[in-house]
């Protein structure tokens, strides 16, 4: 006859300190939790470096894309350095993770940086316009969407600590 193995059978079965997926333990999940949390420090830092260099406060800076420091670095960073702390930096995972990063990284800094910059130039050419042309009334492009080579180190730093610091809180 087959034996049934139950949830509580697997679990008291498991060394002590291990998380299974029910009951009240902490995430075990560190890469996961280290990509939300750098992510959400990054989030946070930006309406006080917008604020320390432009001093202006703004809040909408909490959501938006852009700024210092990158929340796409510090997550994907985060994410690469958990996983290679967890698993060695030999596992595939964290050769992908690795390969992701610098793909985001690249682009934050590339691609997106230079269309946010189109963008500025193309907002100052629409305002320049006559009233009576038909674009003159379209709604200014996000300016905001890239990162400079400094915002994505320091978010690639900032996911590095986070990672490390996460690690070893645990």
């Amino acid at each position: 006859m087959d034996e049934v193995l139950t949830t509580a059978d697997v679990s008291s079965s498991l060394p002590s300190g291990t998380a299974t997926s029910s009951g009240p333990l902490p995430p075990s999940n560190l890469p996961l939790v280290s990509a939300f949390l750098a992510f959400s420090i990054a989030q946070f830092l930006k309406p006080f470096t917008t604020w320390f260099k432009e001093k202006r406060w703004d809040s909408r800076r909490l959501v938006g894309s852009g700024g210092m420091p990158s929340s796409h670095s510090a997550t994907v960073t985060a994410l690469a350095m958990a996983i290679g702390l967890q698993e060695g930096t030999g596992a595939s995972s964290f050769a992908l993770a690795v390969i992701l990063a610098s793909i985001v990284m690249y682009d934050a800094s590339g691609i997106r940086l230079h269309a946010g910059r189109q963008a500025e130039l193309l907002n100052q050419i629409v305002c320049e316009l006559p009233p009576e042309h038909p674009l003159s009334n379209n709604r200014p492009l996000r300016e905001p969407l890239g990162h400079t080579p400094l915002q994505v180190v320091a978010g690639a730093v900032l996911g590095c600590v986070v990672s490390y610091l996460v690690r070893n809180s645990v």
